[in-house]
């Protein structure tokens, strides 16, 4: 072997074991027990560490290129690296322009090369007046399709109608393309005043309920697959059991700010908790650590989606709204889920092969022979108080600064090379790469 890791607690497909891992080329080449590889170099990892994939993190907004003073791929990929996560899909707004067609992708993919620390893969947008790029985008390899049915935050980025939303299904269930919708509805939706509770009660749980069972219907009239993105409203998981049963083709996330935060300690001036959908009470937070347990909310990814300092000033009225979590989603679902009695198993489900199986990277998300050498070295009872300062994406704004939590990345590996952040190893994916 190039390279063997040795360790005493292993998260593979089966389960929790002492293991070796060998890598040659890159490539997971072996699994065994204990004691049992050599190689060129060996990796013996210390008795409180547990080997873990590397994490993929499918809802990420980089915003580069066009507003890289919010983020930019060398930081945002730093990020990812020191939180674990070897590889993330670009979300196609907020940067410039938007991934609505061939050509911005290729825009992207330019600003993308070279620059990138882990590897990256990117999504698609649908808008109005584009359902002719549909096609050719998922030719050119992107992972899906984006849309929202309410105001996106960004002009350029307009979100669809029903009767739009229903043309897109079609067109794409002709290549089984996934759509992943931003689901609240226009119609249930305020404005908001300055306080949290104002901009809570402006967002209510029924403005998401309503949106997503109108998604459902679309879904099955069409057989498209569909997938309800950061889903924050537990009173949505009926809705979800019901389709499934059904054989609707849906799938659902929710986010480490929805399974850490409650409503009732954000203060009104605390603008850096502000995201869309809210983050609702402690009892709905529950409902949502439920509906992983039951597998209903198939995986946790972060919606990275950070801006520059000034933009989140002001109130709750104003503000940007959108965490920046993406080095922190690791210890902060481990530190919710492990109170509640959940194992590093459901953690690397949650947040690396569940992932990684909605969007088909099939060498991503697990620990066996033929998957990419992809590792985060990761210390569960280790812990440590968020510093902003201390976070590598671009703008230290984050409503994680100053919180305890258990679990701390030591290394993270990406094909066998061990990332530094010096140097950009990281490669862009398309869609359908073995």
């Amino acid at each position: 072997m190039d390279l063997v890791f040795r360790a005493s607690r292993v998260i593979t497909p089966q389960g929790e074991r002492a293991a070796d891992v060998g890598v040659r080329g890159g490539r997971i080449a072996a699994v065994t027990g204990p004691d049992e590889l050599s190689g060129d170099r060996v990796v013996e990892l210390a008795d409180d560490e547990v080997l873990l994939p590397g994490l993929v993190d499918t809802h990420v907004h980089v915003n580069d290129p066009g507003r890289s003073e919010w983020e930019g791929f060398p930081t945002a990929t730093r990020a990812a690296a020191a939180g674990g996560v070897t590889t993330i899909v670009d979300m196609p707004l907020n940067s410039l322009p938007p991934t609505t067609s061939v050509e911005a992708l290729q825009v992207k993919r330019k600003t993308a090369d070279g620059n990138v620390h882990v590897d990256v893969g990117f999504w698609g947008g649908i808008v109005p007046g584009n359902r002719a790029d549909l096609v050719p985008l998922h030719e050119a390899g992107v992972f899906g399709f984006k849309c929202f049915l309410i105001h996106s935050g960004v002009d350029e980025f307009p979100h669809v109608e029903d009767d739009e939303l229903r043309a897109a299904l079609r067109e794409l269930r002709t290549v089984d393309a996934l759509t992943i919708v931003h689901a609240e509805h226009p119609g249930h939706v305020t404005e908001s005043g300055p306080g949290y509770r104002d901009f809570l009660a402006s967002r209510p749980h029924h403005a998401e309920g309503q949106a997503i069972s109108g998604l459902i219907e679309a879904a099955r009239e069409t057989d498209a697959r569909v997938h309800v993105l950061h889903l924050s409203s537990g009173e949505a998981l009926p809705a979800l059991r019901s389709a499934r049963s059904e054989g609707v083709r849906l799938t659902a996330e929710t986010c480490p700010h929805y399974l850490t935060f409650i409503a009732e300690e954000i203060g009104d001036r605390a603008t850096h908790f502000k995201c869309c959908p809210p983050i609702r009470d402690a009892a709905n937070r529950e409902l949502l650590w439920r509906g992983l347990a039951d597998g209903l909310v198939d995986l946790v990814v972060s919606d990275h989606s950070p801006c520059t300092p000034e933009l989140k000033e002001g109130d709750f009225a104003t503000a940007w709204g959108g965490i920046a979590s993406l080095q922190l989603g690791l210890p902060a679902v481990w530190t919710q889920a492990r109170q509640r009695g959940h194992a590093l198993t459901d953690v690397v489900r949650w947040m690396a092969s569940a992932p990684a199986e909605l969007v088909g990277l099939t060498r991503k998300g697990a620990i066996e022979p033929g998957r990419d050498a992809d590792f985060a070295v990761f210390a569960p009872d280790d812990a440590f108080v968020v510093d902003r300062a201390k976070l590598r994406h671009r703008n230290p704004v984050t409503p994680y600064h100053g919180r305890p939590l258990a679990g701390v990345v030591r290394q993270t590996w990406l094909r066998g090379n061990g990332i530094t952040g010096d140097r950009p190893t990281g490669r862009l994916l398309s869609r359908g790469d073995a």
